[in-house]
C-alpha cells in the first residue's frame, strides 16, 4: 500500500491554518490540477483526488481533530474521511479512537469483550425478620434457555463443525460509526456467536435457546438491606452455540414491621410507659428481633424520649463480623379518662408537689423553663 502524503503538505498549507487558508489553498490547487485544464495527464488526476481528499478531512472540525491526533490511520477500513462517514469496520484505523473511547457498549478487554445473553431483573420482597436471619426464595422466571435438542449449539447436526460468520469474520461483533464515535454492537447474522449454522435445529430454529419457566432459588444474606441488589453470574438468559448466558439481578425489597425500626444495623422499639412507671421505676420485658425477649430495667424518674441499649441485638453488618444494636426507646404515657379517685390522688400530688422547693425536685426541667419565660417577659 502506497504511502499517503500529509493532508497539510497536499494543500500547502501549515497545520494551524485558519478555515479560510484552508479553503483558498483548495481552490488554488484544485483549478491547477482540474483534469478539464490537464486532459489524459494521469499525475494531474492523482493529485486532484488528493487535495480533495484532503480538504474533505481538513474543512471537517471532527475530522480535522481525529487525523490531528491519528493522522490517516483515523480514515482506513471505513473510517470517517474519504467523502463521508463509513459503515462497517473490520478492525485496524479507528482501532485507537476505539480503544481513547472504550467500547460505547460494554467495554472491551484483552482483545475481545465477553458475549453473553441478556441480563434478566426481578424483584423479591421479604420480611424484616427473614432480612435480619438471611432466607432462601424461590423466584421464576420466563427467559430463554439452551435448546434440549440441539443442546445449545443451534445445529440438528451432531457434529456441526465450526462455519465462521461471513458478516463479523468470527468476531462476533460489527462496528459503525455515529459521529466521531465507534460504535461496537453483536453481529445481526451471527447474533455474537462469530459463527453460523448449516443445518439449523428444528426445535429452536438455529438459535439453541428456546423459552422456558425457570424457578432458581435465591441466597439472600443476614443484614441485607431494603433496595440491595443480588447478583447470580450465569443465571440469566442463555445466549446460544459460543455465548455464555447472562446474569440475574435480585433486587431485594425488605417489608416493614409494627413493632421495629430499622437504621442501618440498628434496630429500634419504642417501648409506652405509664406515668407510675417511668416515675417510680420498673422492669419491662421487650421483644428482639430474633424472636427472644429481653428485660430492661426502667429506672425511677426516666423521661420520655430516653433511650435504653441492648448490645449486639441488632442486625449482621454484611461482609463483616459486625453486629448492631437494639435501642429501646421509652415514651411516657400521659393517663386520660381518670375515675374520681384516680383524680383525687392526682390533685393530692399535684398539691403537695406544688410547693416551690418540692416542685423543684420533683420536675426540675419544668421549673427551670418557666423560670426563664419569666425573666424574659420582666426583661421586656
Amino acid at each position: 500500500m502506497a504511502t499517503k502524503i500529509d493532508f497539510y503538505a497536499v494543500l500547502e498549507v501549515s497545520r494551524t491554518a485558519s478555515a479560510d487558508e484552508l479553503k483558498k489553498a483548495y481552490r488554488k490547487q484544485a483549478m491547477r490540477f482540474h483534469p478539464d485544464r490537464n486532459p489524459g495527464d494521469e499525475t494531474a488526476e492523482h493529485k486532484f483526488k488528493e487535495i480533495n481528499e484532503a480538504y474533505d478531512v481538513l474543512k471537517d472540525e471532527q475530522k480535522r481533530a481525529a487525523y490531528d491526533r491519528f493522522g490517516h490511520a483515523a480514515f482506513e477500513n471505513g473510517g470517517m474521511g474519504g467523502g463521508g462517514f463509513g459503515g462497517g469496520f473490520g478492525g485496524g484505523g479507528l482501532d485507537d479512537i476505539f480503544e481513547m473511547f472504550g467500547d460505547m457498549m460494554g467495554g472491551r478487554r484483552g482483545g475481545g469483550r465477553r458475549r453473553t445473553g441478556n441480563d434478566i431483573q426481578v424483584q423479591v420482597e421479604i420480611s424484616l425478620s427473614e432480612a435480619y436471619e438471611g432466607v432462601k426464595k424461590p423466584v421464576e422466571i420466563r427467559t430463554r434457555v439452551a435448546c434440549e435438542s440441539c443442546h445449545g449449539t443451534g445445529s440438528a447436526d451432531s457434529n456441526p463443525g465450526d462455519v465462521t460468520c461471513p458478516t463479523c469474520h468470527g468476531a462476533g461483533a460489527v462496528r459503525a460509526q455515529q459521529g466521531f464515535f465507534l460504535v461496537e454492537r453483536p453481529c445481526p447474522t451471527c447474533k455474537g456467536s462469530g459463527k453460523i449454522v448449516r443445518n439449523p435445529c428444528k426445535s429452536c430454529k438455529g438459535s439453541g435457546t428456546t423459552e422456558q419457566t425457570r424457578s432458581i432459588e435465591v441466597p439472600i444474606p443476614a443484614g441485607v438491606e431494603d433496595g440491595t441488589r443480588i447478583r447470580l453470574t450465569g443465571e440469566g438468559e442463555a445466549g446460544g452455540s459460543g455465548i455464555q448466558p447472562g446474569d440475574l439481578y435480585v433486587h431485594v425489597a425488605v417489608g416493614g414491621s409494627d413493632i421495629f425500626q430499622r437504621d442501618g444495623a440498628n434496630i429500634y422499639c419504642r417501648v409506652p410507659l405509664r406515668m407510675t412507671q417511668a416515675a417510680l421505676g420498673t422492669e419491662i420485658e421487650v421483644p428482639v428481633i430474633d424472636g427472644s425477649r429481653a428485660k430492661v430495667k426502667i429506672p425511677a424518674g426516666t423521661q420520655s424520649g430516653e433511650n435504653f441499649r441492648l448490645r449486639g441485638k441488632g442486625f449482621s453488618v454484611l461482609r463483616s463480623s459486625a453486629r448492631g444494636d437494639m435501642y429501646i426507646q421509652v415514651a411516657v404515657e400521659t393517663p386520660h379518662h381518670l375515675n374520681a379517685r384516680q383524680k383525687e390522688l392526682l390533685e393530692a400530688f399535684e398539691a403537695e408537689a406544688g410547693e416551690a422547693q418540692e416542685q423543684e425536685k420533683a420536675n426540675p426541667e419544668h421549673t427551670g423553663f418557666f423560670a426563664k419565660v419569666k425573666d424574659f417577659f420582666e426583661g421586656k
